[in-house]
């Protein structure tokens, strides 16, 4: 099923919370030469920031309130998991919650 006009306001609403977020910033820093995934901790400010930002979209995403194709043509979600991906799964660990951001892990996957 195609996008809709609903979507599309959503998405917008996204995009409007995301900048109010701060997420531009988060993404330069999570893109950023010496930052690394491998190393980086769910308690730094721009991955807490991706991981609450994309964990809403994948749970809009999983419940079909939001479409999943337009999703991936406004946001490169597999880039933004492959960041933020290894700090969220430490934080499962950590927790002992294995469904901690599963829903922006799901959106991630091909």
């Amino acid at each position: 099923m195609p996008a809709t006009y609903e979507d599309a306001k959503l998405i917008v609403q996204l995009a409007r919370w995301a900048t109010e977020m701060g997420l531009d910033e988060a993404q330069i820093a999570l893109f950023a030469p010496d930052f690394d995934p491998q190393t980086a901790s769910a308690d730094d400010p721009a991955v807490r920031k991706m991981l609450a930002f994309g964990e809403t979209v994948g749970t809009l995403t999983k419940q079909r309130v939001l479409d999943r194709d337009l999703v991936h043509d406004m946001w490169w979600v597999e880039g933004m998991w492959s960041r933020v991906g290894p700090a969220a799964r430490r934080r499962r660990d950590e927790m002992g919650e294995p469904r901690l951001f599963e829903n922006f892990e799901a959106l991630a996957q091909p």
